[in-house]
């Protein structure tokens, strides 16, 4: 759900630095044809943050069901999630709604906070449309059962029905559904229902396609303009935002008037707009940021207004697990002990200092992420974990009859870095005795090699951070295979035709965690200890690293950007989907003051 695509990178020896430079603003709005609404307001550094680092084409779309295709601020700034999830802390924080509970194995009931309201972007006067209650919130579930095209129709395979009385929402479900339940109260924006000034009456080819161009939201800011030309999108700080009257949550609001984030459009321009001044906030890959936060101006000071979540290694807060993603219906990568062989060549710790610069960590052998610490079945480890050892991948390899042949890496060309770890990989397994080739397709070549199951390997990140490893075994072992794997789940084929049985008893389990009340602590962790368990000894993915958080900022014009070391500060500093809306990023843009 986050921004992954990269361009190619010229490195910061091609940057020139100044001592003193005047850097021009973004233009708002230079043509009629280009914007969707008018421009009304000089922006300025003065009342204005300028980030980039999540969109990669002209902003066009903020419909939150178009989920891949919306601008940046749809989701937190527009619109807005029942709770949020704090991965630095592995807590849900009460959002749009004031308490939620389950009150029998089938039954949640949840109470909305009041004086919640819609109101119009800036283009119509930023007016307010009308009042959240339990009727958008009832309208926006039952979506899952309407519109089988809404991205999280999964839902309606569990949820029975969905009433309101005012602001208590009582949603009952066919069995117990706790998994999909909770990703729905923080991952899916609650949509207006009025006819008047809503989706109430869209068809269902309007609710997942429309671009939704002037918006009606909740969230702490309005839609303010959007340039194709310049390729920007802009926001203005909505003054009716409910958020800044509520006490028990610190009464957040910013202090900034406007936000602009920009297209991307490689990572040589932003790392030189971001060292300039020109942005504030990079949510991008920026290679060798780690060592300008520490290196000498030509005038002997320090880039002292830069700086990174951790002030040491790994400087970012980890997004994801990358995987070294093997294709079980080909061989060899169909053989057990040629993937052991593969795990055991790998060197992980090469990728992090050389490829990285120690801006990521290397992979726990389950892939789970830091946050998830408490989750992971150490005996298992111990017992079936793998580590780097050129001699155990040898001793592997040969009981893996594995007969010489090439085995190709791929991932998506410009994407600098994984590009530079598979080079390393590839490396790493012809010093054991595996051929390798790189393989750096086009984006759209190299998805097509995965969902139609042509590959060999690939580098994969698609399971993303969450408060259990619920969805990280879901994206692993989800069945059925089909012929063509359009969705990101269970890519690398794991299912009784490679493995046999195991792979459904382990789909088994995965459907048993969403039936098992979040409650129940003890009965999930032997869930997830067997799962780790299938994971570790049949390695259907090989966990490398964890991929960055990317989030560099400057506080040249804007301070009090979130830090490990800031206690009241310790929130996610980035802009992507999935984090702006669902995490605490919002409640760090409350924090920021002009510098």
């Amino acid at each position: 759900m986050f921004a992954r695509k990269k361009k190619g990178f010229l490195g910061v020896a091609a940057v020139v630095l100044a001592g003193s430079l005047v850097v021009p603003l973004l233009a708002i709005g230079t043509t009629a044809s280009a914007t969707t609404v008018r421009p009304h307001v000089t922006l300025s550094h003065a009342n204005t943050v300028f980030s980039s680092g999540v969109m990669y084409s002209p902003p066009t779309v903020w419909n939150p069901n178009a989920q891949g295709s919306f601008a940046t601020g749809t989701e937190g700034f527009l619109y807005e999630t029942l709770f949020l999830y704090n991965p630095i802390t592995n807590k849900y924080i009460p959002w749009l709604a004031n308490s939620g509970k389950w009150t029998s194995t089938t039954k949640y009931v949840l109470t909305l906070r009041g004086g919640i309201k819609w109101v119009s972007d800036v283009a119509n006067g930023q007016a307010v449309k009308g009042f959240m209650t339990g009727a958008d919130v009832v309208f926006t579930i039952m979506l899952a059962k309407t519109d089988p095209g809404i991205y999280y129709s999964n839902l309606a395979n569990d949820v029975s029905g969905a009433t309101a009385v005012g602001n208590t929402v009582t949603v009952t479900f066919k069995h117990p559904a706790a998994e999909d339940w909770q990703s729905f109260l923080y991952q899916d924006p609650i949509l207006p229902s009025s006819s008047v000034y809503g989706m109430g009456d869209w068809n269902n080819a309007e609710l997942n396609t429309d671009a939704n161009a002037a918006p009606v939201a909740s969230g702490p800011m309005s839609l303010d303009s959007a340039n194709t030309n310049s390729e920007e999108v802009c926001y203005t700080t909505n003054p009716n935002w409910w958020g800044a009257n509520v006490k028990s949550l610190g009464n957040p609001s910013f202090k900034f008037g406007h936000w602009c984030d920009t297209v991307n459009s490689s990572n040589n321009v932003e790392l030189t707009d971001f060292l300039t001044g020109a942005i504030d906030l990079s949510n991008n890959f920026l290679p060798g940021i780690a060592a300008l936060i520490h290196a000498a101006s030509p005038g002997g000071s320090t880039y002292g207004n830069i700086s990174t979540y951790y002030p040491r290694p790994p400087y970012m807060l980890s997004a994801n697990t990358v995987w070294l993603e093997p294709n079980l219906s080909k061989k060899p990568m169909s053989n057990l002990y040629f993937r052991k062989a593969v795990a055991a060549a790998v060197n992980e710790s090469q990728i992090v200092n050389v490829d990285y610069t120690n801006l990521v960590d290397a992979s726990n052998p389950t892939g789970l992420m830091p946050s998830q610490k408490s989750y992971i079945d150490t005996a298992a480890v111990k017992q079936y974990g793998f580590s780097f050892s050129k001699a155990t991948a040898k001793a592997d390899l040969k009981k893996s009859n594995y007969k010489g042949q090439t085995v190709t890496i791929e991932c998506p060309a410009g994407w600098t870095d994984w590009m530079a770890a598979i080079n390393l990989i590839v490396k790493d397994l012809k010093g054991v005795g595996i051929k390798a080739e790189a393989l750096f397709p086009s984006y759209a070549t190299r998805t097509s090699d995965i969902e139609d199951g042509t590959y060999d390997f690939a580098i994969d990140n698609n399971a993303s951070i969450a408060a259990d490893p619920y969805n990280y075994f879901y994206r692993m072992f989800r069945l059925p295979v089909q012929k063509v794997q359009s969705a990101q789940d269970n890519w690398e084929r794991f299912d009784a035709a490679t493995v046999g049985g195991v792979a459904g008893k382990a789909w088994a389990l995965v459907k048993d965690l969403n039936a098992t009340a979040m409650t129940a602590k003890t009965a999930r962790q032997a869930i997830f200890n067997k799962l780790e368990t299938i994971e570790l000894q049949y390695l259907p993915e090989i966990p490398v690293w964890y991929n960055g958080a990317w989030a560099q900022y400057s506080a040249s014009h804007w301070k009090h950007w979130p830090h490990s070391t800031a206690k009241g500060d310790q929130y996610t500093p980035v802009m992507w989907a999935g984090w702006l809306g669902q995490m605490t990023t919002v409640l760090a843009l409350a924090q920021l003051a002009h510098s």
